[in-house]
């Protein structure tokens, strides 16, 4: 499913979009600027159609590298970053899904490490490759642990 990731940031954005779009445009014409209510509708419409074509870059620019010492994981559409993450640095790994993730059959592993502040996740992937995935990380944690 390997588009599932970029649906899911569509909506949600969307969604986002709608209720800003709709709330702004509200008490504009509330307060009896029906012109710059319009205004503020189309640029949360133009927001969505870039947010729209920017969920499928978002999607593309995840990745993950599964090396003998650590965790490589690079993202960013705008800024690409790369995070390592030794195995034996990493305490607590987990899979989530929220309802909407649910229902697109995805979710997140989210590696958690002692004062680390960079975004180490690995999203989008399917539940079955999340769930493998989150054993061989925990797995591999408690083979390398430091002794901290």
């Amino acid at each position: 499913m390997p588009t599932a990731l970029a649906w899911y940031r569509r909506l949600v954005t969307g969604a986002g979009c709608l209720a800003v779009g709709a709330a702004g445009g509200v008490l504009l014409l509330m307060w009896g600027h029906p012109l710059w209510a319009g205004a503020w509708l189309l640029a949360a419409l133009a927001t969505a159609g870039v947010l729209w074509f920017l969920a499928g870059l978002f999607q593309r620019s995840w990745g993950y590298v599964e090396a003998s010492a650590e965790l490589y994981m690079s993202y960013g559409v705008l800024v690409r970053q790369l995070v390592v993450v030794p195995y034996g640095r990493m305490q607590v790994v987990d899979v989530t899904a929220d309802l909407l993730e649910q229902a697109l059959g995805i979710a997140t592993v989210r590696v958690r490490t002692a004062a680390s502040t960079a975004d180490t996740r690995v999203v989008g992937l399917p539940l079955a490759d999340a769930v493998q995935l989150r054993d061989r990380l925990a797995e591999r944690s408690e083979s390398f642990s430091t002794g901290l």
